[in-house]
């Protein structure tokens, strides 16, 4: 088992009616450049409610990633607030964010990144084995559970290599849902996928958000906004565009 940091329990706990599950005041994140600093974000501030499935777009460059970035705890804002539920992120430790990510957010790459030596089954089981969140004998009959609600139960003792693309994105998902938690976050999920295949992965995400889940995207693929309840647009690092659908 893998060892994880002595942190107090940082789940968020549910959030009453009406307040929303993540709320960004005036976020600011810069980085030093030979040529000086640059903002990647500017005074961003934004709300998602629990159930949500909102889409973050904009051109390359514009601060889609940065804050996918501070969202998941990966990165910290130079100014501002990040909370979700009960949980002052940007008041948090390195250590205490990897902890809090693990149980709370779960997060997809858009180049999968499941570790290449472990067959999948257990890259599902690294986020428990992280986290302690399910007691051993549960793990792997929750990754099997899992990757077969993905479709892919029959891969499960393979190596990633193994798996054409969908079936390492259906894999990630699986691994990002390892621990229940309440948000999914997901940059570019289906940029490396066939048509078919990112069909099917919105439809499982819109399935998530019915569920309860909160999940919030990257993406450039705007033909998929009939999948979100709302879009947020990026430019230059500012929110310059807000569209809810119904």
């Amino acid at each position: 088992m893998l060892a994880h940091p002595k942190t107090p329990d940082l789940r968020p706990q549910p959030t009453a009616r009406g307040q929303p599950l993540i709320t960004l005041s005036s976020v600011n994140k810069s980085y030093a450049t030979p040529s000086g600093p640059f903002s990647a974000l500017k005074d961003i501030s934004l709300e998602v409610g629990q159930g949500e499935f909102v889409a973050i777009v904009g051109k390359s460059g514009s601060g889609k990633s940065t804050l996918i970035n501070i969202l998941t705890g990966i990165d910290s804002p130079s100014s501002g607030r990040v909370h979700i539920a009960s949980s002052a992120i940007h008041a948090l430790k390195q250590e205490q964010l990897a902890l809090w990510r693990g149980k709370n957010v779960g997060v997809i790459f858009q180049f999968f990144q499941l570790l290449p030596t472990l067959t999948i089954a257990e890259n599902v089981m690294l986020p428990m084995d992280f986290c302690n969140t399910f007691a051993p004998r549960e793990r792997i009959p929750r990754a099997l559970m899992l990757l077969k609600k993905l479709g892919i139960a029959e891969q499960a003792h393979k190596l990633p290599a193994d798996l054409s693309g969908g079936q390492q994105q259906r894999a990630a998902i699986a691994r990002a849902l390892a621990n229940d938690p309440p948000i999914l976050v997901a940059d570019e999920p289906t940029g490396n996928l066939d048509s078919q295949t990112s069909q099917d992965v919105m439809q499982f995400f819109r399935a998530l958000v019915e569920e309860g889940k909160t999940v919030v995207m990257v993406t450039h693929e705007r033909d998929f906004s009939r999948y979100f309840t709302r879009l947020i647009t990026l430019a230059e690092g500012r929110v310059t565009l807000e569209e809810a659908y119904v």
